[in-house]
Order: structure tokens, then C-alpha cells, then sequence
């Protein structure tokens, strides 16, 4: 994600690298989350609260959408808690310098 912007290539081999380790959280995300709303239970807590900015570089700047909406329970609870009122605001705030 920072590479080109620091003026340096990206290494492919580390992005599947990290694609793999990912993919294998959301893999245990998608089984606690085919039990649960949310990740510590069905309540929204800081367990989720935590995930919000790097998810949302994930499926936004990284281009990598596909890595959640492939998984039915992460992508619903990736639905729920970036929909929640109070991210929203957040997005709005910081839309502007996320131009610069």
C-alpha cells in the first residue's frame, strides 16, 4: 500500500505473503463470526472497534473488497460495523486529508 508511495516497487511476493496470513485470519473470523454478531460476542465492543481503519484500507485503498465480501459472516459483519453512524463521521473527517 506504501510502497509507491515512498517511490519504491512493490514485492509482489510479499503482498501473496501477506494476502495468505490474512485470508487465514478472516478464516477464523468468518467460523467465530458464523456463531456470534460480532467478534467478542453479540455485542459491538472493541474487538471491532479496533478492525475499522486497517479493514477499511483493506477493502478501500488496497483494492482487496474480496478478501471480506468472499466470506459470508466476515462480510456481513464488515457491512454492520462500517455502517455504523459514528465510522461514518469518522470517513467524513478525514476524507479531506486522505487527498493529500
Amino acid at each position: 500500500m506504501f510502497a509507491s508511495k515512498m517511490g519504491f516497487p512493490p514485492d509482489e511476493n510479499l503482498i501473496k505473503e501477506s494476502e495468505e496470513k490474512i485470508g487465514k485470519v478472516l478464516d477464523i473470523y468468518e467460523e467465530r463470526l458464523s456463531k456470534n454478531k460480532y467478534l467478542a460476542g453479540d455485542f459491538f465492543s472493541l474487538a471491532d472497534l479496533s478492525h475499522l481503519s486497517f479493514t477499511q484500507s483493506l477493502v478501500g485503498q488496497m483494492g482487496k473488497e474480496y478478501m471480506t465480501t468472499s466470506r459470508k459472516h466476515v462480510s456481513a459483519w464488515w457491512d454492520d460495523i462500517s455502517s455504523r453512524l459514528s465510522w461514518q463521521k469518522v470517513l467524513q473527517l478525514y476524507a479531506p486529508l486522505s487527498k493529500n
